[in-house]
């Protein structure tokens, strides 16, 4: 067999555990992520747990890289501690490692089984989490199969005269061997896919094991390079956690390089055959990682912020400063029109805060702490200062002959002002002290409660953002729109009510405990809706779209 077609073989049994290794991701990923990330978020302020959470979350996902991301948007988002963050993907190399490991064994007769049950729950039904599962189910046989594949396409490499010049070269040359397989990993974005590509090299004795631990290694570097490469457009508070992981783990993986070219030690204790040799090397610098993770967390963390702070260019500041410049330019209240187009900017402002806090609140009632519900308490101290000054304004302007079309707009002005500021009253004086219940009385929604909570409150967030479109695109259609949503999601409450009171008649403890919460936070969230919708009135009355509070039939 000629070489070309021995590459050819040996890149379609690679291509294929690439693909296997996605599906089995994202397989677990639709089917079971919402539940992992809620109880990733749960488990992160144990430290222990943070790590224990990271290590199961990469043996889900079938990768480390995926923890890595999703710890790092969630120390951006401050739900989760830097430090914590930073063990959680600690955790999630030793997972990446124990996939590895167990991929490794003789896995031959699952293959089969995992096609054949996978097939069958895949297609002969319509239901999401089952299809999954069978997704799952595929990859993992898929990806036992190219294992088998890459092992017998290399197997003719053995009788290589060219492959022994190779070997020999990249075993007196590591730094290059080792930069190659970081370059190999980045291409694969897997370290698993490589580390098993590597560990069945080694196991047709295509490999020395001295030179598959120095491969390791640069493994580990192309794989620390992965997520940074990936959120280097992200928030900074974004790229922390993956700056961090490059610290620890790439930085790791260049000090043992320079300690094995200098020490040269023999991996014979690693096991008894060179496949075992390579995994177990790649288990065990994980896990030294990780022991000197634990003390330096914190350190490596705010090494990272330096890092990552480097990288912001000044001007940034300078623009959120902008921001906070007010649109209520005194000068031109002498022009109407000039006087209305600036408070209708700042009142778009106003959107903006009362936005963020909506999309805030939901994610204080799964996670919350104290400098958080300081924060979104503190946008509602903006909104109010902002409802004042553009009522102020408004009022100054009307002093003036307006014509009958200013004079309606400005009446919208402000009453649209007028319920942006009762809507931030109402996440902040209601649903605030749902969240510090909930969280000092170390309350939990049941699984199908939370679900219609996010679900209503999804709706709301999008007919807010339709209102805030309303008020400035004055779009009869899309007032209509929102006011057709407002009956709808009035059918969704009493569907989400029915729902509970079903659970609290059953007895769910859950139920139980937080069943004034969970129905006076669809209730402020109602009413906020209502607040919200009222915004497009004004257009519909204009139009003579309304009968009374009504919609006309159209």
């Amino acid at each position: 067999m000629s070489g070309s077609v021995v590459l050819l073989h040996l890149a379609g049994a690679v291509a294929l555990m690439l693909f296997a290794t996605r599906m089995v991701k994202t397989g677990v990923e639709r089917a079971y992520g919402d539940v992992l990330r809620h109880r990733l978020r749960a488990t992160m302020r144990n430290p222990i747990l943070a790590v224990l959470a990271g290590t199961g979350l990469a043996i889900a996902f079938q990768s480390s890289t995926a923890v890595t991301l999703l710890v790092g948007s969630f120390a951006g988002a401050g739900i989760v501690s830097g430090a914590a963050g930073q063990l959680a993907v600690r955790g999630a190399e030793i997972g990446s490692a124990i996939v590895t490991k167990l991929l490794t064994f003789d896995l031959t007769l699952l293959v089969p089984l995992c096609l054949i049950t996978g097939t069958f729950m895949f297609m002969a039904t319509e239901r999401r989490d089952w299809r999954q599962v069978g997704r799952i189910l595929v990859g993992i046989g898929l990806l036992i199969l190219s294992l088998e594949m890459i092992g017998q396409a290399s197997e003719p490499l053995r009788d290589s005269q060219l492959m022994p010049v190779i070997i020999d070269y990249f075993s007196g040359d590591p730094l290059t061997a080792y930069l190659l397989a970081a370059l190999i990993t980045w291409l694969f974005q897997s370290s698993i896919a490589a580390v098993l590509l590597m560990a069945t090299l080694a196991g047709r004795g295509l490999i020395t094991p001295e030179l598959g631990v120095v491969l390791v290694l640069g493994v580990n570097l192309g794989s620390s390079v992965i997520a940074p490469m990936l959120t280097r457009g992200a928030e900074p508070g974004v790229r922390v956690v993956p700056v961090g992981n490059l610290l620890m783990r790439g930085l790791g993986s260049l000090v043992m390089l320079v300690l094995m070219m200098i020490v040269k030690p023999t991996v014979g204790f690693l096991g008894a055959t060179a496949s075992d040799q390579i995994v177990n090397a790649h288990i065990l610098f994980n896990v030294i990682i990780l022991i000197a993770g634990l003390p330096l967390a914190g350190l490596v963390y705010r090494a990272s912020e330096k890092i990552v702070a480097l990288g912001v260019k000044p001007e940034a500041a300078d623009a959120l400063h902008v921001t906070e410049l007010s649109a209520l330019d005194e000068k031109a209240l002498g022009t109407p029109s000039q006087a209305l187009a600036n408070a209708t900017r700042e009142v778009v402002r106003v959107c903006e805060t009362v936005e963020i806090m909506l999309k805030r609140i939901i994610e204080l009632y799964e996670d919350a702490d104290a400098d958080r519900i300081r924060a979104l308490a503190a946008l509602d101290d903006r909104v109010d200062a902002k409802h004042a000054a553009i009522k102020i304004y408004l009022a100054k302007l009307t002093k003036n002959s307006l014509t009958e079309a200013e004079a309606l707009r400005c009446q919208e002005l402000i009453g649209a002002c007028v319920k942006l500021e009762q809507v931030g009253d109402i996440i902040v004086r209601n649903m605030l002290v749902h969240v510090r219940k909930k969280f000092e009385q170390g309350l939990a929604f049941t699984d199908e409660g939370w679900r219609e909570l996010t679900a209503f409150h999804a709706a709301v967030l999008a007919n807010a953002r339709m209102a805030f479109n309303v008020l400035v695109s004055r779009d009869a259609e899309t007032a209509r729109l929102l006011v057709l949503e407002k009956d709808r999601l009035r059918d969704s409450e009493k569907e989400a009510s029915q729902s509970h009171f079903l659970r609290l008649r059953d007895g769910t403890p859950k139920s139980i405990e937080t069943s004034s919460i969970h129905l006076d936070t669809i209730r402020d969230l109602k009413q906020i809706n209502s607040l919200l919708t009222s915004m497009a009135y004004p257009v519909l009355e204009e139009r003579g779209l309304l009968r009374g509070s009504r919609l006309k039939a159209s």
